[in-house]
């Protein structure tokens, strides 16, 4: 089965309503059937959180992780070894821990990346890349 991973961007774009946002849910209607796996890393998670609550405030912020209850996503915890890959991938390329633990886990797994995040470009061909616009 056909597998994404969800980076904090792609989920952001759908909460907003941003470009890109009708990918997202063209996604989550796949997972919400049984089409594809759709899983997220919970430093990601965090990310979501921290980024609404910057943009939008705190009540916004905890409506969006009730919100990530409710869709077809399951949340990873990151344990040492995504930990290591992400940190290696850190360690050759001018990219955020989060995009690296994101692409840690797509390529341990074979999923590709959901995003729209421009940075992702900097990993080449290492991992799948899934754009949302």
């Amino acid at each position: 089965m056909k597998g994404f991973i969800l980076d904090s961007y792609a989920l952001i774009a759908y909460f907003e309503d941003e470009t890109g946002a009708e990918k997202v849910e063209e996604v989550l209607k796949q997972a919400e059937n049984g089409r594809t796996d759709l899983l997220m890393s919970i430093i990601n998670w965090g990310e979501v959180y921290y980024s609404i609550y910057r943009s939008k405030g705190e009540e916004r912020a905890e409506e969006s992780l009730l919100l990530i209850e409710q869709l077809p996503i399951k949340v990873l915890d990151a344990d040492r070894s995504l930990i290591y890959h992400a940190a290696r991938l850190k360690a050759t390329r001018p990219i955020a821990l989060g995009d690296c633990i994101a692409a840690a886990l797509a390529i341990n797994l074979n999923y590709s990346v959901l995003t729209g995040d421009k940075e992702f470009k900097k990993l080449g061909d290492q991992v799948k890349i899934e754009w949302i616009r």
